[in-house]
């Protein structure tokens, strides 16, 4: 199964959602899971994940993964060649390196990483920006250009946006 994350955050709380699909070229999910929590700390420049780690992970609670699953976040994993991690690179450390973390970013991080594809998808001139951890990065960009879709967002990770955000 493959689950995919994304956190909207209003005045208060944040509202985050799960989408779980089957497979790469999924059309449709299979289950959906929400929670609003508590916002625990402000928006910190260059530590995103320290607000958006504590929504995934309370969410998780609610999910039984398996060893093939694999995670998708609404952003990095890697952040640059020095070893810098995202976002995706906490959330792997903070599972034991279980699960494989795919980060489909909309923006790009200005820094250079090796370990950074973009990825053109429909007729889309702006790229998604891909990274992982615990799977090879190369085929998580194909994988992603096979997601289901003819926009530069696959169709479930538009859908996700929208329900984080309702």
């Amino acid at each position: 199964m493959i689950y995919a994350f994304d956190t909207y955050y209003y005045e208060n709380y944040a509202n985050t959602v799960c989408i779980a699909f089957e497979d790469w070229t999924s059309e449709k999910e299979v289950e959906v899971f929400i929670e609003q929590t508590s916002v625990t700390s402000e928006y910190e420049s260059g530590a995103f994940y320290k607000r958006e780690l504590p929504c995934i992970l309370s969410l998780l609670t609610k999910i039984v993964l398996k060893p093939e699953d694999i995670i998708i976040v609404d952003g990095y994993v890697t952040l640059d060649n020095s070893g810098k991690i995202g976002l995706g690179g906490h959330l792997y450390e903070e599972l034991k390196e279980k699960y494989p973390i795919i980060g489909i970013a909309k923006n790009e991080f200005t820094t250079p990483d090796s370990e950074r594809r973009s990825v053109f998808r429909g007729e889309s001139k702006t790229p998604l920006f891909v990274t992982a951890k615990g799977m090879n990065v190369d085929e998580v960009q194909l994988k992603v250009e096979q997601m289901h879709g003819i926009y530069r967002m696959p169709t479930l990770l538009k859908k996700l946006d929208q329900l984080s955000r309702t």
